[in-house]
């Protein structure tokens, strides 16, 4: 057996392009345009790691809003390389830090379709650093 990926409905291509891979890093691995099925599977990854991927699906004349999945389903986790930083740009495109990194370990934020998102640190814990280490919760997660 072998995991293959994570699928996660979306309702815009463009705004959740540009959250998975501007915000989040990852890379697009392969598209599929399914005319007769009328909907479009866009595979994704973190940088060479084309073995682990996350495929969102959109559903062309569907307009369901997704932003509350159910709670059988928790997260999708990513490690970042500095967690500080990762949340900088989260928080400059406009996403919503829910959980701030105070621990210098773990964050919280959502998708554009309310898809729950946890980065966690490579290795060791950073030292708490402001603005996360005062930064209250907002929202759920």
């Amino acid at each position: 057996m072998k995991y293959l990926h994570t699928m996660v409905r979306i309702t815009n291509i463009d705004q959740s392009l540009h959250f998975y891979r501007t915000l989040l890093d990852l890379e697009e691995v392969r598209r599929i345009e399914v005319e007769s099925g009328r909907y479009t599977l866009i595979f994704l990854a973190c940088p060479g790691q084309s073995d682990v991927q996350i495929e969102m699906t959109y559903n062309w004349d569907e307009d369901e809003s997704y932003e509350k999945p159910g709670r059988a389903f928790g997260h999708l986790a990513y490690a970042v390389d500095d967690i500080y930083a990762a949340c900088q740009r989260l928080r400059d495109g406009g996403v919503p830090i829910l959980r701030p990194p105070r621990d210098g370990r773990m964050a919280f934020v959502r998708s554009p379709d309310g898809i729950s998102i946890e980065l966690l640190q490579k290795g060791a814990a950073k030292p708490p650093k402001e603005p996360w280490a005062s930064m209250e919760n907002c929202g759920d997660w």
